[in-house]
């Protein structure tokens, strides 16, 4: 607040829990300031409107020697070239530079701006904040419930304190919620009670909450619009995703999954697809990484599906868990001393590639579990194939390698 009112304003970090007021704290510097407030989401922005912003800020200071404050809200959410982009003008005075994250800076934003940058860490608010907070908004007649004569039980305004878990935001939107949903009495007044607000704050987000149900149920809707073999679901559900502010990296690590889990061998290909798309996310940011998420969504939805991969590894494992944990057998044990060599370790092992095709039959599981499959080859896409190959090295005795 000092560095406010001599007029030396830092480039600043404001990093804490959503609903902290970290939005709200960057507008009253600037309005404090009397600065230019240019804000921007680190979501849906992307390195064309931070040039924007830096050259109408330098026309700015240039003409009325008014200061510009470039907020960018989830800073972390932008790569290390798009960070890049702001240092220069930070470092010239161009533009004042306030971030807000939740994540931790020293991880997530370049050192060079982190260094010109100083880093306020916001808390998470306590009960008593909370209740003073919905207590204002109850009288508040600019921008709270004030007009609508409301008020809330106490009952309903402890649970509101709990469910919201500091974060403000949540309260004053299920808060506004109540309010309309609730029916005024004789004199116009409106009572928000335990079940007006519990009712609420199951619609408090109806776009999207990301740490709630809502989050949930759409990255379900999405995986299984994928797994279904739609495209237009899956383009549908990823644009809810990305308009909503879902974190791209979270979206990109469930093409990794999906490529495994539901089309795993009937397309090898999808899984380098997936990855490709999960690192160019990364390397581009947003909003340019929408364009090989879709790209890769569209691929994996269109593919030949097939878990045979995961169911085959989750019999394995149910073995493991079950089973008594049997010694490797001695014949696929690596004799790496004269002594082990003396106790068996290695014998009888046939080194696959010394025989015709590189292969030679010989049983790789714990004498318990001999003739045991785990992997039943689909009959989709190159799956098909890799049936073929294993009937053919396996013989009559694994021809239940065919998926039935």
């Amino acid at each position: 607040m000092k560095s406010i009112g001599a007029g030396r304003l830092p480039s600043m970090i404001l990093w804490g829990p959503p609903g902290t007021g970290k939005t709200t704290l960057a507008r009253l510097v600037a309005t404090s300031t009397q600065s230019d407030f240019q804000p921007l989401s680190a979501v849906t922005s992307g390195v064309a409107d931070l040039r924007r912003i830096v050259a109408e800020a330098k026309d700015r200071k240039g003409m009325h020697r008014r200061s510009t404050i470039l907020f960018v809200d989830e800073i972390h959410r932008f790569n290390k070239a798009q960070q890049d982009v702001i240092l220069p003008h930070v470092e010239d005075g161009t533009i004042i530079f306030i971030g807000a994250t939740t994540e931790n800076p020293s991880f997530e934003i370049i050192a060079p701006l982190l260094s010109r940058c100083r880093v306020f860490t916001l808390q998470s608010l306590n009960p008593d904040q909370m209740k003073k907070i919905i207590a204002r908004a109850l009288t508040d007649g600019d921008v709270g419930l004030g007009p609508m004569h409301a008020t809330m039980a106490d009952d309903a305004a402890d649970y509101l304190v709990s469910i919201s878990n500091g974060d403000a935001r949540i309260a004053l939107n299920a808060m506004e919620t109540a309010a309309y949903t609730s029916t005024p009495d004789a004199y116009g007044n409106r009572i928000i009670n335990l079940e007006t607000i519990s009712d609420a704050l199951q619609r408090r987000s109806p776009i999207y909450d990301k740490a709630g149900e809502s989050h949930y149920d759409t990255i379900s809707a999405f995986i299984k619009s994928v797994r279904g073999s739609s495209p237009d679901g899956a383009l549908y559900w990823l644009a809810r995703m990305i308009e909503s502010g879902e974190d791209p990296m979270f979206i990109s690590r469930r093409l990794v999954i999906l490529a495994s889990e539901d089309i795993g061998l009937a397309d090898p290909q999808a899984l380098g697809i997936a990855i490709a798309a999960q690192q160019a996310v990364h390397f581009l940011g947003m909003p340019e990484g929408r364009i090989p998420m879709a790209e890769a969504a569209v691929y994996l939805a269109s593919a030949p599906k097939s878990n045979t991969a995961y169911a085959a590894l989750n019999q394995a494992i149910q073995d493991v868990r079950e089973q008594t944990n049997e010694p490797v057998p001695l014949h696929l044990r690596n004799a790496v001393t004269e002594m082990m060599n003396n106790m068996g370790y290695g014998k009888g092992y046939k080194y696959s590639h010394d025989f015709e095709g590189h292969f030679d039959e010989q049983e790789y599981l714990p004498p318990s579990l001999k003739g045991r499959r785990y992997y039943f080859p689909g009959e989709e896409g190159e799956e098909r194939q890799i049936g073929e190959r294993l009937k053919e090295w396996w013989g009559g005795e694994a021809a239940d390698y065919q998926s039935s």
